[in-house]
């Protein structure tokens, strides 16, 4: 019953960059096995996953840093086999940003279009241009030690972007900045990556990075790809218990699956109806609820529980609440009026979010 899939749903149409069966092995360690995607063109796409999942060696692949055992990589047409990184038209920002601290912003972001010889308006005009869009006409002037951190991200993707590359890659870039400019800088790489239409292809371990700026997202384990599907999907419908686990907070409860008048898992705390199951009667099967779609009420049907703490979060309230011995739940509510202790009711959604024939 589990929507979305390791296959690319994008493999049929004209791709911009075509990644075929890449395989990767250093030693004995497997760091990119038979991964195969695309990214569309003017797509803001995401590759997710823990550190040593292979997201960052295939970036590198693409950029000619590191050279594939097997499989191929086609950009606009063309097979980079052999290409070095230098004759790509593929740019990378790098987390450490690696900006020159002996130069000014103006000339930072100038430095690759000097480099290649182009006219002295041109340069110019481009860099006036990126630093319109980045927000730095006024710190044109400054050096790279009198800049904030979110200040210095701007400049690194304004390098980044003045000699034009058909695909941008940005390793982990937000990573050094705080919660809150986080945030506003996510809206602005939104918009700058609309506004100039360069395919952007973001590499992160940060599930609410990825969900908040791709348009796709695929989500890598050990060296391969558990699923790719837009973020809603990634989140709503995750293909594996894998996924359910990683993107978002979620609830594993295990049980085994009969068919009655209607589909049922039968848990160590009663029988959650389940919609549209394909598993057999007495199947074993995990289900993943996030804590938001359940519901706690202070009375009623459902499923009785104790609630055993609370944590209040501003947007809403999460309970812990007991439903066995065996057996907590985390449940996001908007109703405040719990106490540790109380005897609460538990309301599952109809649909079923997502069930999986794995266990942990």
């Amino acid at each position: 019953m589990n929507a979305g899939s390791a296959i690319d749903p994008a493999m049929d149409m004209k791709p911009l960059l075509s990644i075929r069966h890449i395989c990767k092995n250093y030693g004995d360690t497997t760091a990119l096995d038979d991964v195969s995607l695309t990214i569309a063109r003017g797509e803001f796409f995401a590759l997710l996953g823990p550190s040593g999942c292979g997201k960052t060696t295939l970036m590198r692949c693409i950029a000619g840093f590191e050279t594939p055992d097997a499989g191929q990589l086609v950009l606009d047409g063309c097979d980079l086999a052999g290409m070095p990184p230098y004759r790509r038209p593929v740019n990378m920002m790098f987390q450490s940003y690696a900006l020159f601290p002996h130069l000014n912003v103006y000339e930072n972001v100038a430095f690759g279009l000097r480099r290649k010889g182009l006219a002295k308006d041109v340069i110019e005009a481009r860099v006036s241009e990126l630093l319109r869009l980045t927000q730095l006409i006024p710190y044109g002037a400054r050096r790279i030690n009198e800049l904030s951190g979110g200040q210095r991200q701007r400049v690194a993707l304004a390098r980044a972007l003045a000699p034009g590359p058909t695909l941008l890659l940005l390793d982990e870039p937000l990573g050094a900045l705080d919660r809150k400019l986080r945030e506003e800088t996510q809206f602005h790489l939104k918009q700058i990556q609309r506004e100039t239409g360069t395919s952007f292809m973001i590499v992160t371990h940060d599930q609410d990075e990825a969900l908040a700026l791709a348009d796709r997202v695929a989500v890598m384990r050990a060296g391969r790809i558990e699923q790719i599907a837009s973020p809603n999907d990634i989140y709503d419908r995750p293909a594996s218990r894998f996924v359910a686990g990683f993107v978002g907070d979620t609830n594993f409860i295990d049980g085994v699956v009969h068919h009655q008048s209607a589909a049922h898992l039968v848990t160590d705390f009663g029988a959650i109806t389940l919609s549209d199951c394909q598993l057999a009667d007495g199947a074993g099967a995990t289900l993943s609820i996030r804590p938001e779609d359940i519901l706690a009420r202070h009375e009623g049907a459902g499923i009785a529980g104790v609630v055993e703490d609370f944590v209040f979060r501003g947007d809403n309230t999460l309970l812990r609440v007991r439903v066995s011995d065996a057996m907590t739940l985390r449940v996001a509510t908007w109703d405040s009026r719990f106490a540790v202790g109380e005897r609460v009711v538990l309301q599952f959604p109809a649909e079923t979010p997502a069930l999986f024939a794995e266990s942990a």
